[in-house]
């Protein structure tokens, strides 16, 4: 990803998980005050890939339960935040997660709607699976967006955004909610992706997978083996990736109809590959029957990652904050539409 305007408005977020929604909106020009996250893996992650980088200069990574975190503590006066961005968590609206919706103790919507409250930011984008938009939650969400137009905002969407749309080579659909101040949502407009070849599997993973048969080019069945995994993997975009629970074993990629999608891309569901300074069994990572298993990195590569964003923790925990990123791209394009409506809104304001 590529970063196209200057870091000129401010944002805070919530639930930041490993940075996917923080990459994708600093690269739309968002200068990021704080991320706030309750899992200790996903902050060092946070810390590794902004403490010594320049342009996250000023950004603090909070480890913190959002119910009992204080929004004084960030020492911003009311309106002057420019943007508070969030992924709740989404089992309250997921399949997975039984759908309980507000009457899941998971829902951290009442809580994000009393941070809007507080901090009274300019405007706010809410990310969540698309069973959000589910008919079921359709008398919640107007509850929500009653409470934010009580608070003077005015919706300017909330649906789902493919992200194969995106150049993500994944099927992941997700839906956005944005809201703007009306100074600034007169401004705002949303657009559609333009038109174009979707990234597929081969194409997003070919140069480290070319790199990790390289790795042990010494065996017979190297070369073969990666030809045959790349015509595969050429034909389509992935299943959605997913992260798991820490309830549940160790990292693979997904229930039985995901696995069986992966193999039709030549790739084995059945765990993660080690890296591969890492690997010790090549037999088990590279040379299973269905294909070769992922690493981490490769999987944050189909998650629309920056191959240099790297993960903290160990292989099940760091995939895990993969499977649940928010990916970048996706974050980088809705974010990129707030910043044109921001600077819209200046130029008339100085006209």
């Amino acid at each position: 990803m590529t970063r196209k305007n200057d870091l000129k408005y401010t944002s805070v977020e919530i639930c930041a998980g490993a940075g996917g929604q923080a990459s994708g909106l600093h690269n739309a020009g968002f200068k990021h005050t704080a991320l706030i996250e309750i899992d200790k893996d996903a902050c060092q992650t946070l810390r590794d890939n902004t403490a010594q980088n320049r342009e996250w200069a000023g950004c603090k990574v909070i480890e913190a339960d959002l119910r009992e975190f204080d929004p004084a503590g960030l020492g911003l006066e009311p309106g002057e935040l420019d943007l508070l961005a969030g992924g709740v968590p989404c089992p309250p609206f997921s399949a997975a997660g039984k759908q309980l919706g507000r009457d899941d103790e998971r829902d951290l919507f009442p809580t994000m709607l009393d941070l809007i409250d507080h901090l009274e930011p300019k405007a706010v984008m809410i990310e969540n699976v698309r069973g959000l938009l589910d008919p079921k939650f359709a008398e919640y969400r107007q509850e929500i967006i009653k409470r934010l137009e009580s608070m003077g905002y005015e919706e300017c969407y909330w649906e789902v955004l493919e992200a194969r749309n995106y150049g993500v080579p994944q099927l992941r659909p997700r839906a956005i909610l944005v809201a703007m101040k009306p100074e600034y949502a007169q401004y705002f407009e949303h657009s559609t992706p333009p038109k174009g070849k979707e990234v597929t599997v081969g194409e997003a993973l070919h140069d480290s997978m070319r790199a990790r048969f390289d790795a042990v080019e010494a065996d017979p069945r190297a070369e073969n083996a990666f030809k045959k995994w790349f015509e595969k993997a050429s034909e389509g975009v992935a299943p959605t990736v997913v992260g798991g629970s820490k309830k549940h074993g160790g990292a693979d990629l997904g229930p039985t109809r995901a696995k069986r999608a992966w193999g039709d891309l030549g790739v084995c569901g059945l765990g993660v590959a080690n890296d591969p300074k890492e690997m010790k069994d090549a037999e088990r990572d590279l040379f299973a029957s269905a294909g070769p298993k992922l690493t981490v990195t490769q999987a944050a590569l189909i998650q629309g990652f920056d191959e240099d964003w790297k993960f903290s923790g160990r292989k099940t925990a760091a995939y895990r904050q993969v499977g649940n990123a928010f990916p970048p791209p996706v974050a980088q394009a809705v974010g990129e539409q707030i910043y044109a409506a921001f600077e819209a809104a200046r130029i008339s304001q100085r006209g």
